[in-house]
């Protein structure tokens, strides 16, 4: 599969106003050949706390943009956006930070984030997940993470087994950009699978993002990246076999113990 991670600026607080800026990012990505594209986390309004004003009820418009997008370059779209779906007999719960996978043909699949920012107070705003998701596309194994989950090696380590790649979708801010790069490499030798790390650029809020947007290959080798500080399309394919062939070459999963 050839996944295209979308490096891109966000329109603070006004999904619309993204949605419109990253369009032909996502038309430039199908036109080279991506058969997945991935935005951000929060892609449309920016990694904000006001959940009462961005905060979208299921099928909202951000996620109708990210359909009619799948549909018309036939590709899958994923990324995060804030969702209000409370479960049933809830509806006092916070909304939720969820990474969407849009498909060609209108199937949907998400994964809401496990870890919210407590050091950012997310956790007042958005409630947690309550499980990892892994799907098969074109029989390519994928987990979804958000953000914050890339410190958690455990979540990741429980998933390796069943995953190809894990997809990160990010506004993770450049004061803590090392961590970032480090642990995305940590991630894909530690359970010899790829990774995908897409994080937006800008500055939002008192913050500044550089990017750091890459792809890495199950033996941690960075395949491609964006460039500091400026908006791209991040391009590279993945194949399962090549992650069979690392796994039975290095056989380090089988060793581990708890």
């Amino acid at each position: 599969m050839r996944i295209a991670a979308l490096q891109h600026d966000i329109v603070w607080e006004d999904a619309a106003a993204t949605c419109t800026r990253v369009s032909p990012m996502v038309a430039e990505a199908a036109a080279d050949g991506a058969r997945m594209v991935l935005l951000t986390e929060m892609f449309g309004p920016g990694f904000s706390l006001a959940a009462d004003r961005i905060a979208e009820p299921p099928g909202g418009p951000t996620e109708q943009f990210m359909a009619g997008q799948a549909a018309a370059h036939d590709i899958w779209v994923g990324g995060s956006i804030p969702v209000r779906d409370a479960p049933a007999g809830d509806s006092d719960a916070l909304p939720v930070n969820r990474f969407l996978l849009v498909g060609p043909d209108g199937t949907r699949h998400h994964y809401d984030k496990l870890h919210p920012f407590t050091f950012a107070d997310e956790h007042e705003a958005y409630r947690a997940g309550d499980t990892p998701v892994t799907v098969t596309i074109d029989g390519l194994r994928l987990t979804l993470f958000v953000c914050y989950d890339l410190r958690f090696a455990n979540v990741f380590w429980d998933q390796a087994l069943d995953t190809d790649a894990y997809l990160v979708v990010a506004n993770w801010p450049e004061s803590r950009r090392t961590h970032w790069s480090a642990l995305l490499v940590a991630r894909a030798i530690e359970n010899q699978a790829y990774v995908v790390g897409v994080n937006r650029v800008g500055e939002a809020n008192g913050l500044t993002y550089s990017g750091d947007t890459v792809i890495i290959d199950p033996l941690g080798e960075v395949v491609a990246s964006g460039v500091d500080h400026t908006e791209g399309v991040v391009m590279a394919e993945m194949d399962p076999a090549r992650v069979a062939e690392v796994r039975d070459t290095f056989r380090f999963l089988p060793d581990r113990r708890g």
